[in-house]
């Protein structure tokens, strides 16, 4: 399993969207969201992918990731049994300086949502912050996809 380093936070404005150099289109659901080992489906853009997580690391950043790529039919096939609840969201690409920002815009009820992502190789990495990233949240679960299904933005 390959370990996943990353740190997550609000974004303060829609200023990202003019420095994207790419977006996709992303549904998922989650055939188990427990936070020991949460199965994610998806189809981004034209692909499916099944990915499985281990729970996170103390501070939230790490934690383990295994991900293979199936085709989107049997995505679609795998929705018929996920847990309720499904992500829709457009994932913007920002680069900034040697990193690459994913920033996700949610849609249905978790609608005026936004949050960026940064994969990191090491906790402690520096990265350059831009001025539309706000508060971060960093293993605050609530701002977790698999708890965004079960408790949507909207309903807070």
């Amino acid at each position: 399993m390959a370990q996943e380093i990353e740190r997550k936070f609000l974004v303060k404005n829609e200023n990202f969207k003019t420095e994207t150099f790419k977006q996709t289109r992303i549904t998922q659901g989650y055939l188990s969201s427990v936070p020991e080992r949460t199965v994610r489906i998806r189809v981004k853009g034209e692909k499916g992918f099944i990915t499985i997580k281990g729970i996170g690391n103390d501070s939230g950043a790490s934690r383990f990731e295994w991900e293979k790529e199936i085709p989107a039919s049997e995505v679609m096939d795998l929705m018929k049994i996920a847990e309720p609840g499904v992500i829709d969201k457009t994932r913007y690409q920002v680069k900034k300086g040697n990193h690459t920002y994913e920033v996700d815009e949610f849609y249905g009820e978790n609608q005026g949502l936004t949050v960026a992502e940064i994969e990191l190789q090491s906790e402690d990495e520096s990265f350059e912050k831009p001025e539309w990233l706000g508060e971060e949240v960093t293993g605050d679960v609530k701002y977790y996809n698999s708890m965004l299904m079960k408790n949507p933005y909207t309903k807070w």
